[in-house]
């Protein structure tokens, strides 16, 4: 009889240790904003109305020095994969719906080394974008155990079609939910906090579209701008108006972010209500910089989406975890995008090492002890980022970079990117030149095709129904 209590003993103690160790763990969430420019939050100045991500940048810790690819589908996959998506050539490319490229199945996403360590739920709601002409591109296939949202990006708002096919999902199944894409981003994302509380730590990955072309709001957000229904929206013809748009490109993209905001607080309410707030991990940054000429903004910083200039590459990013990590500052350590998957397997102790190196390092160290990390950072076609010094050289494959010398500056005191010391230092130059090499020089055994391959004779799948 002793020996049968003490074996329920064991099996209970068990069960409370692994109990306490999957609870101690945080849940994570990853909100990721499409186009989104460094001018345009409040924290950074901006008239637009982002009262929930300004909160946040408050009560968490400012990335300043945050670096992405400048466009969508690189930094998207550098954050699944903690590399640089030179590796598995998608480096000068969108995944367009007419293009067959996906990443490569021998690379590891985040979910599903977040899988090994206790992570039963692992939502991917919103945009994909990582591939799609095959099944095994897809989301429930890379490690994610749900799916809501769409495969492309630049879908209707309001319709979810692109390519005139209806886009929008529910795992493998097609969804005829209606409503604004945002919303039903948030609402998701809400309720699957809910759900999965119970079930140890979860990870959400929360990729809105907005607010990324088309220009598309509600009414109710566009009268926050001083939208006037009896006055021409911006393109109208003909007295034809188009659904969502404003009377300006501006007064449409800022309704577009306001409410993305507001889905973002909707969010966090939820972790509060359910009383799940202090160990959650909430990560914010938007994928690349902005399109200017649709109503983004820079703010100060030289260039936008499709460039290395900062304006391309530096965008606003925070992060909260106030069980672990002290709030209310402003980190100056250079990091980004390819950071994020070892910093949060660090977070959630996950023990497999990946089948292939990292370019990303996990930043925690800074985070807590203020340490600062010494690294390289490489930005793409012949640009770099090393600590405080930053190479951007010519020709080197981006045809919007229309600098006709290398240049170089220190990018912590010059981070408008007006003087070029290349001249004064020669030997930082030639450092960087080197470290830039590395990386200009790598070559992927497949490579994403040129946009428009295919595209004159594509025909979009039913529904965007996968088959094969």
């Amino acid at each position: 009889m002793n020996s049968i209590y003490i074996l329920i003993y064991c099996l209970l103690f068990k069960s409370v240790l692994l109990f306490s160790q999957n609870t101690s763990k945080p849940n994570i969430i990853l909100i990721i904003a499409d186009d989104m420019g460094w001018g345009d939050v409040g924290f950074h100045g901006s008239k637009i109305q982002t009262p929930n991500i300004d909160q946040l940048a408050k009560d968490g810790i400012v990335l300043d020095r945050f670096y992405v690819s400048p466009i969508c589908s690189p930094t998207r996959a550098g954050l699944m994969t903690g590399r640089y998506p030179d590796r598995y050539g998608l480096r000068d490319n969108v995944i367009a719906p007419w293009i067959q490229f996906g990443i490569d199945t021998s690379e590891q996403f985040l979910p599903q080394l977040l899988a090994t360590a206790g992570y039963k739920n692992r939502a991917a709601i919103g945009k994909w974008h990582l591939g799609h002409y095959e099944r095994k591109y897809l989301p429930l296939n890379r490690g994610f155990t749900h799916f809501y949202g769409h495969y492309n990006g630049a879908i209707d708002y309001f319709t979810h079609e692109r390519e005139g096919e209806l886009d929008w999902h529910n795992d493998w199944n097609t969804s005829y939910d209606k409503g604004y894409s945002t919303d039903l981003i948030s609402e998701e994302a809400a309720k699957c906090i809910k759900q999965y509380k119970k079930d140890g730590p979860f990870f959400l990955y929360v990729a809105y579209n907005a607010p990324h072309g088309p220009l598309q709001a509600k009414e109710e957000d566009l009268r926050l701008y001083g939208y006037d229904p009896n006055k021409p929206t911006f393109g109208e013809a003909n007295g034809k108006k188009e659904q969502g748009r404003g009377n300006t490109r501006w007064q449409t993209y800022a309704a577009m972010v306001t409410c993305m905001d507001r889905g973002i607080g909707q969010i966090l309410k939820t972790l509060k209500e359910e009383g799940i707030e202090n160990n959650t991990l909430v990560i914010f940054h938007s994928d690349n910089g902005p399109e200017t000429n649709l109503g983004g903004s820079s703010g100060p910083l030289k260039g936008k989406k499709f460039q290395e200039w900062e304006g391309g590459v530096r965008v606003p990013a925070v992060i909260k975890w106030p069980q672990g990590l002290k709030g209310g500052w402003v980190s100056d350590q250079l990091c980004g995008y390819v950071d994020i998957l070892p910093t949060l397997c660090a977070v959630a102790g996950v023990k497999e090492k990946t089948v292939k190196p990292l370019d990303g390092v996990n930043i925690l160290p800074a985070l807590t002890q203020k340490k600062k990390i010494s690294r390289e950072f490489y930005l793409g076609h012949g640009s770099i980022i090393v600590d405080d010094w930053k190479l951007v050289k010519a020709n080197a494959g981006n045809n919007k970079m229309k600098n006709s010398e290398d240049v170089l500056f220190n990018i912590v005191k010059d981070p408008l990117e007006k003087n070029n010391i290349r001249a004064q230092h020669p030997e930082k130059y030639q450092q960087l030149l080197n470290a830039v090499k590395v990386y200009d020089d790598i070559v992927s055994a497949v490579k994403v095709p040129p946009y428009d391959a295919g595209r004159n004779t594509f025909k979009a799948p039913k529904e965007w129904n996968i088959l094969n």
